[in-house]
């Protein structure tokens, strides 16, 4: 049995290397920066999750999970997804709300719970924020890539995600009435800033270029 801590350090490395790192690695300090901890804290339980054979790691080296971590990881992250989504669409929470819960109920063990919780949502794809919810088998889908600012002035996106899911975000998107699959229409980009002019919902909004790098769109 792993504490709620470790698994927490295998749902972050899973993160990092699955989201951002095409070589599935991941560095020390970008884990702790990652997780909001001190370096030192995060080489401690690096050590303890190396002796359970849950990643490769060397001090000063990268980090990788292993075959059996990366399932860990994998598993943790679909029942904190799957709570989301089932928070957000069955007991009304918004979907700024929905993260910090989920970060309780995924430490549920049972996996006939999770299953059957799968089975009543209808088997969703993706979570509230747009990202992929893991299968029972353990298969995780790459995440988008292309985002606002890539757009260029003149043309229409669809949103399909966001990057940061922090709560002061999400309910700024949400006043801008954005929302997964909102339709978007790119006015104009400013060549100086990079702020753009947006139409949403026949509603003409300027938005900053650090916005725009939070939206995944196609």
């Amino acid at each position: 049995m792993l504490s709620f801590t470790e698994e927490n350090y295998l749902k972050a490395l899973l993160l990092i290397t699955h989201n951002e790192n095409p070589n599935n690695e991941a560095g020390t300090n970008q884990l702790a920066a990652f997780l909001g901890v001190k370096p030192a804290t995060a080489t401690d339980m690096l050590k303890k999750l190396r002796e359970k054979q849950l990643i490769s790691y060397q001090r000063y080296g990268k980090i990788t999970l292993s075959e059996k971590g990366r399932q860990k990881a994998t598993e943790i992250l679909r029942k904190h997804r799957l709570w989301e989504t089932f928070l957000f669409r069955t007991l009304g929470f918004s979907w700024d709300e929905v993260h910090e819960v989920a970060e309780q109920l995924e430490h549920i063990q049972s996996q006939k719970l999770i299953d059957s919780l799968d089975k009543f949502l209808g088997f969703p794809e993706y979570d509230p924020h747009g990202d992929a919810i893991p299968d029972a088998q353990g298969n995780l889908k790459m995440p988008p890539t292309k985002k606002l600012s890539d757009i260029p002035g003149g043309s229409h996106c669809k949103m399909v995600a966001v990057k940061d899911n922090s709560p002061v975000f999400l309910q700024y998107v949400s006043q801008l009435n954005l929302g997964i699959d909102t339709e978007i229409k790119v006015v104009s980009v400013q060549a100086f800033d990079g702020s753009m002019e947006i139409l949403v919902n026949d509603k003409v909004t300027t938005v900053s270029e650090k916005f725009a790098e939070n939206i995944f769109v196609n």
